[in-house]
């Protein structure tokens, strides 16, 4: 059976779920840098952005259940290249010791041309 996860702490999903839990794996949809309010947190700042998307990520995993730990496949869509070193540093603040497998590919646009980072990922809970 598929549960749809809808955080209760993360902007609304519009057209959309943050997250999909089908028996033990959790399915995230990518996160980007919006707040409750759906408002972009840190405008052309990278690492304002990065941060809010990673916090984004971690508390819809909480919602189903999960934690940054149980991730096992993220994939991370940059604006630029040069950003890739920022987001290691916050990868590495999230995930800590954890590393799961990752795909880092910079693209010419988001969904939205403020937006400069967005985070996916893959999670299985034990």
């Amino acid at each position: 059976a598929k549960q749809v996860i809808v955080p209760s702490n993360v902007h609304p999903a519009r057209g959309y779920s943050h997250a999909i839990k089908v028996g033990n794996t959790v399915y995230v949809a990518g996160q980007i840098a919006l707040d409750r309010e759906g408002n972009l947190v840190g405008g052309d700042n990278f690492e304002a952005q990065a941060e809010q998307a990673f916090k984004n990520l971690k508390a819809v995993l909480e919602a189903a259940g999960a934690t940054m730990n149980d991730v096992v496949k993220t994939n991370v869509y940059l604006k630029s290249r040069e950003d890739m070193q920022a987001m290691r540093r916050m990868r590495r603040k999230y995930f800590g010791d954890h590393f799961p497998p990752s795909t880092a590919v910079t693209i010419a646009s988001l969904g939205l041309p403020e937006w400069l980072i967005e985070v996916e990922a893959i999670a299985v809970v034990e």
